[in-house]
């Protein structure tokens, strides 16, 4: 049914599904069936509306098959992220301080190497930062979740993302891993921690930031739209979740925890020269 609906959707929402539980015989109905959705919207409003017409298509196909509809779980929710303009100022006023990392020749072979293995363009590691912060989005289309995004509605935040990764990546594939071992992620999670440490000084040492902060806060962000938790009184944390997938991997997983005893870097402990790099 939802796939039905969807070109009935905005063009701001993201659903996505799995089926977890589809049957485990050929040609035997199932005694039970479950499928697990992701709602996303823009705001708070929008994600109550798919929610809700995600329930009524589930009610519907219930009464359609003349089966019993459980009660749905909600195994995680996060509000749409709004960050706060003073600390983001103030962070992005550290960032000038500090600014990028110093990369080596090592660093911007393995990051090239990488672009052009995925055919993205051979930009390398960035070494100059983009020359202003930027502003609100004007046009929301969506984008990542995180439940960053409810402490956001609840206190003056930030994030700051630092340089760590290789640019022109896909995101949520094997490729974005690489770097996580390497030199590249350690001088920007130093270049990272640097920023925070500073910011946090600025807000200890200099009251008015606070207070600017809190205005921003209470005078624009929550003005007109205030937080109502997606998650119900019922809904408890799905800490089964991964349980069977995390016994099943975690001795194989041990194998590849870093020893900081025995080696000076994890590249040492996996026996890779670094850069090592496709010829």
């Amino acid at each position: 049914g939802w796939n039905f609906r969807r070109e009935h959707l905005r063009l701001q929402q993201r659903s996505h599904y799995v089926i977890p539980d589809g049957g485990d015989q050929p040609n035997v109905v199932p005694r039970t069936a479950s499928v697990w959705y992701y709602f996303r919207e823009i705001d708070y409003p929008h994600i109550k509306e798919l929610w809700e017409t995600g329930d009524t298509i589930a009610k519907a196909a219930a009464m359609m098959t003349g089966v019993e509809l459980l009660p749905t779980k909600v195994l995680g929710s996060a509000w749409p992220q709004h960050f706060n303009k003073a600390v983001a100022e103030t962070t992005w006023a550290n960032i000038q301080k500090v600014g990028l990392p110093e990369w080596s020749e090592a660093d911007q072979t393995l990051a090239k190497a990488l672009q052009k293995e995925l055919k993205t363009r051979e930009e390398g590691l960035r070494t100059k930062l983009r020359e202003q912060l930027q502003g609100p989005v004007r046009e929301n289309y969506g984008g990542g979740s995180d439940d960053i995004g409810d402490i956001s509605w609840n206190v003056p935040t930030v994030t700051l993302r630092f340089p760590s990764n290789i640019p022109g990546l896909p995101g949520h594939n094997w490729a974005n891993a690489i770097s996580m071992a390497t030199p590249i992620a350690h001088k920007g999670a130093t270049a990272g921690a640097k920023v925070q440490a500073m910011t946090l000084l600025d807000l200890l040492l200099r009251p008015e930031l606070v207070q600017q902060a809190w205005d921003y806060f209470r005078n624009e962000q929550t003005k007109d739209v205030k937080y109502e938790p997606l998650i119900r009184a019922q809904d408890q944390p799905a800490i089964w979740l991964n349980k069977a997938t995390m016994e099943k991997y975690r001795a194989e997983m041990r194998k590849y925890y870093y020893d900081p005893s025995r080696y000076k870097t994890y590249l040492e402990q996996l026996g890779i020269q670094y850069p090592t790099v496709r010829k």
